[in-house]
């Protein structure tokens, strides 16, 4: 009786070393609205309900295990929702897990993860502008991942003709098929660089994305860019090349002083075989009043050679429920040279869990 008690207890505190050197989470964000969307070139104003009015809705499973002598191994697993109709992924034909899909190694020699995440444009994207990571109201993420008009929904250029109202990033802030190694913090800073297979063969065998960014955060100051050299399509089709290849950057930042915080950041985008141009610069403000805070960012992006531009100012107020729900209010104008401008409303609720 007393061995048979003793292999018990054995094993459970075996049981118990095991959970404690392993954690799973269930994590996400939901993020619904409602407001009235048109953007520059649209003939007529939408009337919406719509999901992801500051940040895109998404569910996500992430955990670590500790493999001793310092070295954990951890995976995330990431998918974005459209929380208004229940839909899986940001648009039709998404990747389920578009969001994350990697399993990583970690120690002090810093992280190597394997599989979808991240493009090196979207951290220092979100932490250059007072408004994150919103694909509605954003002037910046809009600018640069959002064709001008809504009718070249599937242009991957910017450059002359048809395509002179693209987005100046072609390559999704996800990349799949990529291997991403983030150094350790050296005093604030931290890099990551990236490598996203291409998976051609013929004539496209050599085509991939590699990229990096850096981000340098010390007290209220914030430093931070990107640079990435883009041949593969992301992420409904990641394995389809692009017809020319495509250099973008950008360096951006914020500082806070307490009574208001600014943001600043200009980038370009050109593309090889022709003499394409973007040129966005944008500057932003965070001011706390009462439980929240003012928003306002401006963008502006100067299209070559055929002398385009768009211009988009957002302005809003981000009011905090409790430590995880907040509710917002964005109004937007929207305008691009020979078109008609635009101007969005809307009214929403987000909540993290």
């Amino acid at each position: 009786m007393n061995k048979t008690l003793m292999a018990l207890g054995a094993a459970l505190l075996c049981a118990s070393a095991a959970h404690a050197q392993s954690t799973v989470q269930i994590t996400g964000l939901v993020d619904l609205y409602a407001g009235s969307l048109k953007f520059a070139g649209d003939a007529n104003k939408t009337n919406v309900l719509g999901s992801g009015g500051l940040t895109t809705s998404w569910i996500g499973f992430q955990g670590t295990e500790d493999l001793g002598g310092g070295l954990k191994a951890g995976f995330n697993l990431g998918a974005f929702m459209r929380a208004d109709t229940g839909t899986m992924g940001r648009f039709n034909n998404d990747p389920f897990f578009s969001r994350d899909a990697n399993v990583s190694l970690m120690g002090g020699f810093g992280t190597v993860a394997i599989g979808r995440g991240k493009a090196p444009n979207f951290l220092p994207t979100i932490l250059s502008n007072p408004l994150g990571d919103s694909f509605t109201f954003s002037p910046l993420v809009l600018h640069g991942n959002v064709p001008l008009l809504p009718s070249t929904n599937n242009a991957t250029g910017w450059g002359v003709g048809a395509k002179a109202v693209g987005r100046t990033t072609p390559s999704d802030t996800g990349w799949s098929n990529q291997i991403t190694y983030t150094t350790p913090s050296f005093g604030g800073l931290k890099a990551n660089l990236h490598y996203q297979f291409g998976e051609q063969t013929g004539a496209n065998d050599s085509k991939k994305n590699i990229g990096l960014n850096a981000i340098y955060m010390a007290g209220p100051l914030t430093l931070t860019g990107f640079y990435e050299r883009d041949q593969i399509m992301n992420p409904a089709a990641p394995n389809v090349p692009l017809t020319n290849t495509r250099k973008d950057w950008m360096l951006g930042g914020a500082y806070d002083f307490t009574v208001a915080k600014a943001f600043l950041s200009y980038g370009q985008s050109d593309e090889d075989n022709t003499n394409a141009k973007a040129k966005t610069a944008q500057v932003g403000a965070s001011v706390p009043l009462g439980g929240g805070k003012v928003l306002a960012s401006y963008a502006q992006t100067k299209l070559q050679p055929v002398n385009q531009s768009r211009k988009t100012l957002t302005v809003g107020y981000d009011y905090n429920l409790s430590k995880r729900t907040d509710a917002y209010v964005m109004v937007m104008n929207d305008r691009i040279t020979s078109y008609e401008s635009g101007n969005s409303v809307g009214l929403g609720i987000r909540h993290r869990f």
